[in-house]
């Protein structure tokens, strides 16, 4: 009877263990079918894509799906997929970590934190975009596989980004340069050419100009005739050089190209939004929503008096027959009186019509002081609403477009979904402007055309 109370007891054990272990297996079984489930779902972007048979440098480019409600990425990287990885959270198991990655290009430094590991097996990846504030704006991408080799050559040299290739917005007169920075490079110089550098090895550079991240405000116009080249070279934090010139990039804003419609302004038409996105990110920019082209002379920081001062400069060498005009918002927010902005502005319609330029105005979309306080720590006039609605009113009594009725803005206040920084509408903001404008098009252009006309009369 001991005997098979004994047996018993032992089935009962090994019965148990049975369930207890099924069960977990189970468990881990069905939260990796969830993970991969959950995965599928979202592997739907783009990723830099490599393979044993098709492998990238030791120092390579990792490529993903821009998003632009995302202020930075963080990407994570691994020796191995961790057995249990959880899509919305950092993981213990990650090797290295970056929160320092400002556009969907990232060049990591993969010799200091997997040098056994490179040309030998292979290292995952993954990414997720983050807020102003660093929380998560969507869950880890699935890990990617990086296989590298030794026979691929290495990033050697900044990496241009933008296309300034002629398409709808895409030329201005004041460039921003911008590129994908080398692991540890912390100065980079950028210098311009008349002739093509890689052609012309004896080219010397007409400018050059310097920066600290990867991206440059160039603060003079560059309305060159025949365009110019430019490229960027990097360096340490010793100021040693790291590797080579980056491929030269044209670049043409030329006065000969006969440009029908202008557009002159400040940050809001110049371009860029959501705090990390700049001129040279095109969904920022409402010109690349219009339904006809334009050139872009406006430049970012200007206050009215800017725009007004710099008109003879950067307008008339260009002349076009249309100019939209939107100026006013930096010097308002900062206590200015209206009839200061609104001086400014006939004096720029009246150098329009004295050189046959047909002005058109464009209203001033209202701004959100909490949110430039807490994006740039500014503040903004109290009273800052009632000057935004003087200015706008007389607008509203010249030939115009009503850009500033896009927003809904209760209690006058741009909706932070249209504007993370309270002052430069995002991309979704600048679509609706343009959609104004596009409306509006076929009958303001008529009025404008009138006005001139009545002012050549007269």
């Amino acid at each position: 009877m001991t005997w098979w109370r004994q047996r018993r007891t032992y089935l009962m054990i090994i019965g148990l263990t049975v369930c207890i272990v099924g069960g977990a297996m189970g468990g881990i079984l069905f939260y990796q079918m969830q993970n991969k489930t959950k995965s599928a779902a979202m592997d739907d972007g783009y990723y830099t894509v490599t393979s044993k048979q098709n492998p990238v440098s030791y120092s390579p480019v990792l490529e993903w799906e821009k998003d632009e409600n995302a202020v930075f990425y963080e990407v994570e990287f691994f020796s191995s997929v961790p057995f249990f990885l959880d899509e919305n959270c950092e993981s213990t198991s990650a090797i290295h970590r970056s929160r320092r990655v400002y556009q969907n290009r990232y060049n990591p430094p993969l010799k200091e934190f997997a040098a056994d590991l490179l040309g030998k097996h292979p290292l995952y990846w993954r990414v997720r975009s983050m807020d102003f504030d660093g929380n998560a704006l969507t869950p880890f991408s699935p890990p990617q596989e990086l296989w590298t080799s030794p026979d691929i050559a290495p990033m050697n040299a900044p990496m241009p980004v933008t296309e300034y290739n002629g398409e709808r917005g895409r030329t201005l007169l004041y460039p921003v340069y911008h590129w994908v920075q080398q692991a540890g490079a912390k100065r980079y110089e950028v210098a311009l050419y008349h002739d093509n550098p890689a052609v012309n090895k004896s080219a010397q550079p007409f400018a050059t100009l310097f920066a600290d991240m990867s991206e440059l405000y160039d603060t003079s116009p560059r309305p060159l005739p025949n365009g110019f080249f430019w490229r960027v070279l990097s360096f340490d934090q010793d100021g040693n050089v790291m590797g080579t010139w980056s491929e030269p990039q044209y670049y043409r804003v030329s006065p000969l190209d006969n440009w029908e419609v202008g557009v002159l302004g400040d940050s809001i038409s110049h371009g860029g939004g959501h705090f990390s996105f700049g001129p040279a990110d095109f969904e920022f920019s409402y010109l690349s929503y219009l339904d006809f082209p334009a050139i872009n002379l406006s430049q970012s920081g200007d206050t009215a008096q800017m725009t007004r001062d710099r008109f003879d400069a950067d307008v008339l060498p260009f002349k076009p027959h249309y100019l939209l005009i939107m100026t006013g918002s930096n010097s308002l927010r900062a206590g200015e009186d209206p009839q200061v902005v609104i001086d400014c502005l006939r004096e720029i319609q009246r150098k329009c019509l004295e050189n046959g330029i047909a002005p058109i105005l464009l209203t001033l979309p209202m701004i959100n002081p909490d949110s430039i306080e807490h994006i740039f720590q500014e503040g903004t006039a109290p009273d800052y609403a009632s000057r935004f609605l003087t200015v706008n009113n007389f607008i509203r009594t010249q030939v115009y477009i009503d850009t500033a009725a896009a927003f809904v803005c209760p209690d006058n206040k741009l909706p932070v979904k249209y504007a993370l920084d309270g002052l430069h509408p995002d991309a979704n903001g600048k679509k609706l402007m343009a959609e104004r404008i596009n409306a509006a098009w076929p009958q303001v252009k008529a009025l404008a055309d009138r006005m001139l006309m009545n002012y050549q009369n007269e």
